[in-house]
């Protein structure tokens, strides 16, 4: 691990211990988390780690090996308002998880991620594994559903960004060779073992990183909260009776009714979410089944959905789509995580693997020859959610 020798290195002293976070994937059930869908989740074995020692006087003193540049401040001195770098994540950390418990001790940290930044939500495994390796040196036991509302309110009220709980919740509560099937409205879920024929999560990284916070991600949400108000009046359904607008909140029977009303735009964003919804529920019955086939099917259709009718998608992810869809070997594939740049997933047949990569690599650098040495590719196996005890033996 590089972060145990950049420790080392930069703060002359071995670290204390390495706090890990997987990054996931979201194979059924994009962008309808923060509407209270359903998703499918799998934590990947590779992610984000962060080697640490406490800091007696309370000092947060944080370096990447991905940025450049320091993030300095006390665990009681956190500046209110972001400042616009890539350590707002840790300082949303350090503010939620002092809202809850006295902090007396900071940290020295590095960070290190193992998979290029764009849609694996590195965010969320950042400020997951920061949470746990704070919380450790205070002598702080951190519960998974707090740790996971903890992490989506830094994202949320410091950062910027309105994600749902779906990022965080795959990257604490997923477990190996499992599936988490996650209820987005009440946060019930299930973990729903494979007994499959095997397989790989290749993950293909376009060459280009995104920032949610400046993306059409916010506006996306907006639109479908603008979509589930207009069909709810139109149905003559208060939505202040309904715990507020979002799709959840309206019946698939009002949909099928008055969408033909909603402009295109509105039209569209509220179709993905019903056919994903009901995508998701899909999945997790071919999932149980040993289902390969069906499932990856499903994961196309998620992905041309993703592109047709929650328009997002730049021509380089598209192009990876493209190309995927016509590869032998991969089941299925989409867009990871919001779209907007960033990385492709897929599941592919275990004994193809390094055919599949190579051949998605030829084609997609034919197209775009100038990301030769930006664009990646990876293969992933499924694991554990985050360890909470910050790496530390307990």
């Amino acid at each position: 691990m590089r972060c145990e020798e950049a420790f080392i290195e930069t703060y002359k002293m071995d670290p204390e211990g390495v706090a890990f976070c997987p990054n996931r994937i979201c194979p059924l059930g994009a962008h309808i988390d923060h509407q209270h869908g359903k998703i499918n989740g799998i934590a990947l074995d590779k992610g984000v780690r962060i080697a640490y020692s406490r800091e007696e006087d309370g000092a947060v003193a944080v370096r990447s090996l991905s940025f450049l540049g320091a993030a300095r401040f006390y665990v009681n001195e956190i500046p209110a308002e972001k400042t616009g770098d890539w350590a707002d994540h840790i300082r949303g950390a350090a503010l939620e998880l002092g809202k809850k418990y006295q902090l007396r001790y900071g940290l020295s940290a590095m960070i290190e991620g193992d998979l290029p930044i764009g849609g694996l939500s590195s965010s969320a495994a950042v400020i997951i594994a920061f949470l746990s390796a704070l919380a450790s040196v205070n002598h702080i036991r951190l519960e998974p559903k707090e740790t996971i509302l903890m992490a989506q309110a830094a994202e949320n009220k410091y950062v910027g960004v309105k994600c749902g709980v779906l990022d965080q919740s795959c990257e604490v509560l997923c477990r190996k060779d499992h599936l988490l099937y996650l209820d987005c409205s009440d946060d019930s879920y299930q973990l729903i073992p494979w007994n499959g024929p095997d397989f790989k999560i290749a993950i293909f990284f376009s060459g280009f990183q995104r920032s949610l916070a400046r993306s059409a991600y916010n506006l996306r949400q907006d639109e479908c909260k603008a979509a589930a108000s207009a069909l709810l009046t139109y149905a003559g359904i208060d939505p202040r009776d309904l715990n507020g607008a979002i799709l959840r909140n309206v019946p698939e029977t009002v949909f099928e009714e008055y969408k033909d009303k909603l402009p295109q735009t509105l039209r569209k964003r509220a179709t993905h979410f019903f056919e994903e919804y009901n995508r998701a529920e899909a999945g997790a019955a071919a999932w149980k089944n040993g289902d390969l086939s069906t499932y990856g099917r499903l994961i196309f259709e998620s992905g041309l959905s993703s592109i047709e009718n929650y328009e997002c998608g730049s021509p380089e992810l598209i192009t990876l789509y493209d190309i995927m869809t016509e590869t032998d070997g991969i089941y299925g594939g989409r867009f990871s995580g919001a779209g907007f740049k960033g990385s492709c997933m897929a599941l592919i047949d275990s004994r193809r693997s390094e055919e599949v990569l190579a051949h998605v690599e030829e084609r997609y650098l034919s197209v775009y020859p100038e990301l030769r040495g930006k664009y990646l590719s990876a293969l992933c196996d499924s694991a554990d959610g985050a360890d909470l005890n910050g790496g530390l033996c307990v």
